[in-house]
C-alpha cells in the first residue's frame, strides 16, 4: 500500500502565521523618504530667485504703463489693466512676426535634429581618425563665440566680397554678382539665418544623439539582422525607440532656442536691413520694449512668448507625465 508523501504546506502555513502570505500589493504606495525632497530645496530656491522673480516682474509690468519716465524714476508706473495685451493682440505686425517666428523655429529645429541624427549615426559607423576629426570639427563649431561666428558668416554672404557669390559665379550660366543675401528678399534672409542657426546647433544634437546610440545593445541589433531586418527596419523599430527620449529633449530645446533667437538675427540685420519684415519675436520685442521704451507692451509680448513656449513644449511635457504615471 502506497503511503502518500508528507506535505510541508501546513507546516509552512503555520510558520507564516497560519495563512498563506500574499504578495505585498502596497509596494507602490510605500512611504517614500523625504530626504530627496529636502536635497531639492537649494536648487528650487535658486530657480525661484533666478527665474521666478523676472517672470513675476514681467507679469506685473505687462499690466502697467512703463516708459522712459518710469524707467528714469520721474514718474511711477501707471496701472492700465489689459491695455498692453489688447494693443499686442490687435497689432497685425506682431501676429505676422509671431507666425514667422513659429515657422522659423519649427523648420530650423527639425532640420537641426535630422542633420544631428545623421552625423551621430555616421560617428557610430566610422572609426579611428575619421571619427575623431568629425568630433573635433563639431566641437570647434560649437565652441566658437556667436559674434565671431556671425562675423565669418556675414563675410561669406557679403554681396561685394562674399565667398558664396564668388563660388556660385564660377558655375556656368549662374550670375550671382552682387547678389544681396541678407538685405534683399526676406525669405532669402531667413534662409541664411536658418543655415547659421542650424550650423551652431547641430553639434549639440549630434553629441547628444551619439551618446544615446552608444547605449543601444549591439546584441539586439545583431539578432534582428540575423532575423532578416534591413538597416532601415533596425533603425526604425529598435534604435529609434530606445533613443526617443534623447531626440525629444533635443528637439524641445532647439524649438525653445530657435523661437527666441536674437543675436544672429540682430547681427544679420545690422549687415542688411532693419525693417520689421526681417524681425523675429526676439528682435521685435527688443525694438518695441527696450529700444522703443515701451516696457509695458514689451512685457506683454514676453508673456505671450512664454505661453507659446509652453504650448510648443506641451507634447513633450505630456509624454513625461505619462511615463511618470506608468
Amino acid at each position: 500500500m502506497a503511503v502518500p508523501a508528507p506535505t510541508t504546506a501546513p507546516l509552512d502555513s503555520k510558520l507564516r502565521g497560519g495563512h498563506d502570505r500574499k504578495p505585498d500589493e502596497s509596494v507602490g504606495a510605500r512611504r517614500r523618504s523625504p530626504v530627496p525632497y529636502f536635497l531639492l530645496i537649494p536648487a528650487i530656491a535658486i530657480l525661484l530667485f533666478g527665474m521666478g522673480y523676472p517672470v513675476v516682474w514681467q507679469v506685473i509690468t505687462s499690466f502697467q504703463k512703463y516708459g522712459a519716465l518710469q524707467q528714469l524714476g520721474g514718474k511711477p508706473p501707471e496701472f492700465v489693466g489689459l491695455e498692453n495685451y489688447i494693443a499686442v493682440a490687435t497689432s497685425p505686425t506682431f501676429w505676422e512676426v509671431a507666425v514667422r517666428s513659429v515657422i522659423f523655429c519649427i523648420v530650423t529645429a527639425f532640420i537641426t535634429v535630422v542633420i544631428g541624427m545623421a552625423l551621430a549615426v555616421l560617428m557610430t559607423r566610422v572609426f579611428g581618425w575619421v571619427r575623431i576629426t568629425l568630433q573635433i570639427a563639431l566641437l570647434l563649431a560649437w565652441a566658437m563665440p556667436v559674434v565671431a561666428a556671425m562675423t565669418v558668416w556675414i563675410w561669406l554672404f557679403d554681396r561685394r566680397r562674399g565667398v558664396v557669390n564668388y563660388l556660385l559665379d564660377l558655375i556656368p550660366g549662374v550670375d550671382m554678382n552682387q547678389y544681396n543675401w541678407i538685405g534683399g528678399d526676406p525669405f532669402v534672409f531667413f534662409l541664411v539665418a536658418s543655415i547659421i542657426v542650424t550650423w551652431m546647433s547641430v553639434p549639440f544634437v549630434a553629441f547628444s544623439a551619439y551618446a544615446g546610440l552608444t547605449q543601444v545593445s549591439t546584441e539586439m541589433v545583431e539578432a534582428s539582422q540575423l532575423d532578416g531586418a534591413t538597416g532601415w527596419q533596425r533603425f526604425r523599430f529598435i534604435v529609434l525607440p530606445i533613443i526617443r527620449p534623447v531626440i525629444m529633449i533635443v528637439l524641445l530645446l532647439n524649438l525653445i532656442w530657435d523661437l527666441r533667437v536674437f543675436t544672429q538675427i540682430t547681427m544679420l540685420q545690422d549687415a542688411g536691413s532693419k525693417t520689421t519684415s526681417y524681425d523675429l519675436l526676439g528682435t521685435y520685442i527688443y525694438k518695441m520694449g527696450v529700444a522703443g521704451l515701451n516696457f509695458g507692451q514689451g512685457a506683454a509680448m514676453a508673456i505671450f512668448v512664454l505661453a507659446l513656449t509652453i504650448v510648443l513644449s506641451w507634447f513633450y511635457i505630456r509624454s513625461l507625465l505619462k511615463e511618470d504615471q506608468a
